[in-house]
């Protein structure tokens, strides 16, 4: 063992903060059962034993994109007989089916960068889905698409946000980030936001008391190094502003995607997931909530990684397009009573939240 290894395992047991040389030693020693009962103890410190999830919907407006990302699986050019764009009868029929739905909590609203949609469309979405669901919370539109939005219109970003934020848009989910390192973004997402842009886009959202989630998506061609120096970045943010509410991490899934023909990038495997889970939990010291996105990792990975510092299965959903697009098997959906015996399997407890992780009064489960 060097004696790099050695002291960041020291620090990593005493929860104290890791530097990057700390993070790579903990990567390069790979001592999965470690880093479990690791990041499992700073997850305790954090949440106890309460693992938190949500009732919500996803609605995804369109896969008409002007970025085309070798990343991404699920966009189509404009023309392609494969593109949609959700109409507002459309979108206000998702709304009303959502009122149905018991104990449904969040809309969320995310989709590809379309390049002849005005943002008033985008806006009426957001208006429309606080009148029909008004006890909802709406996280709608990663930061690239706030940049998008910022560009189409010629205002700012904090104009746009703020305008949102008055239609009753309550926070952003974060994606896009990939990976903060413009070498990396060149390659599989050129068109899209800038590492500087999605910074600036969050800070600007976390000043105006809008609060967002963090993520990465890793498994591509990014670095070991590039990882752990974007959770550095995050965890920088973290401290300036304190408006991040959770992490999530992504595993590529190539398929389809033209970034799998360039590079021929394989999924990684498990391990490598909940590694990243675990580093996650301990680098990410100042973020209290740490999600195993289930329908990206598959629900027996999620489960596992309540064991690697994970306190969050993200909810119940409904219907997914953007990563089943990508290869991903799981189900589009999942019901509560599933969900709440998935985490009492681990010997947590499930806890109904908000969007804010305020934890909710459930009807009895019916499913």
């Amino acid at each position: 063992m060097t004696n790099a290894i050695e002291t960041a395992r020291k620090k990593a047991e005493a929860g104290d903060r890791l530097t990057l040389s700390d993070a790579l030693a903990l990567y390069e020693d790979d001592d999965l059962l470690f880093l479990a009962s690791c990041a499992r103890r700073a997850k305790e410190k954090k949440s106890g034993k309460d693992v938190y999830y949500n009732v919500n919907r996803h609605i995804n407006l369109t896969n008409i994109c002007r970025a085309n990302c070798p990343l991404c699986a699920f966009q189509v050019k404009e023309g392609d007989k494969r593109g949609f764009k959700l109409e507002l009868d459309a979108v206000q029929k998702s709304l009303d089916e959502a009122k149905n739905i018991r104990n449904l909590d969040e809309i969320h609203i995310v989709s590809a960068l379309h390049p002849d949609a005005p943002f008033s469309y985008y806006l009426e979405v957001v208006q429309r889905a606080k009148a029909t669901l008004p006890h909802a919370d709406i996280k709608a539109f990663t930061p690239v698409e706030i940049v998008h939005f910022a560009e189409m219109t010629g205002t700012s970003v904090e104009d746009v946000l703020r305008t949102l934020k008055d239609a009753g848009l309550s926070s952003l989910p974060g994606g896009g980030a990939e990976i903060l390192d413009d070498r990396v973004r060149e390659i599989i997402c050129p068109k899209k936001a800038t590492t500087a842009q999605w910074i600036e886009t969050i800070k600007t959202a976390h000043r105006l008391g809008i609060r967002t989630n963090a993520t990465m998506m890793y498994g591509h061609i990014e670095t070991i190094e590039q990882r752990m120096e974007h959770l550095l970045t995050l965890r920088t943010i973290q401290d300036e502003t304190g408006g991040f509410q959770a992490f999530v991490s992504f595993p590529f899934h190539p398929a389809h995607t033209e970034l799998a023909d360039l590079r021929d990038v394989r999924r990684v495997g498990s391990h490598e997931d909940l590694k990243m889970i675990a580093l996650s939990r301990l680098i990410l010291d100042n973020i209290d909530h740490i999600k195993a996105f289930w329908i990206m990792l598959t629900m027996p990975i999620a489960q596992l990684a309540l064991g690697f510092g994970a306190d969050d299965l993200d909810g119940t959903i409904g219907e997914e397009k953007i990563i089943h697009a990508a290869g991903a098997k799981t189900a589009s959906g999942i019901t509560r009573t599933k969900l709440e015996a998935l985490i009492r399997e681990t010997g947590y407890t499930p806890v109904m939240r908000d969007t804010f992780y305020h934890a909710k009064e459930a009807a009895p489960c019916s499913d």
